[in-house]
């Protein structure tokens, strides 16, 4: 799966897949992404060809695949 779009939205990480799928986190999961400025948090970039969303500046990677099987809760 690949990112499209990458956008923030209250408490909330939001992404939109090449396929049109859209997913969502919660930042609270990402203390170090939900502290960040929103210049830094928008200084992302898409490696492996999208499907990995990097930030340098806060030293952070999530991927696109986990806004589809990720789940707190569980731990997984």
């Amino acid at each position: 799966m690949k990112a499209k779009k990458i956008w923030f939205e209250e408490e909330y990480i939001l992404i939109e897949t090449t396929t049109g799928k859209t997913g969502k986190m919660l930042l609270s999961w990402f203390p170090r992404l939900q502290k960040a400025s929103f210049q830094s948090q928008m200084a992302f970039e898409l490696w492996a060809d999208g499907s990995w969303i990097h930030w340098e500046q806060i030293g952070e990677d999530l991927s696109v695949d986990g806004f589809f099987t990720y789940n707190k809760d569980m731990g997984i």
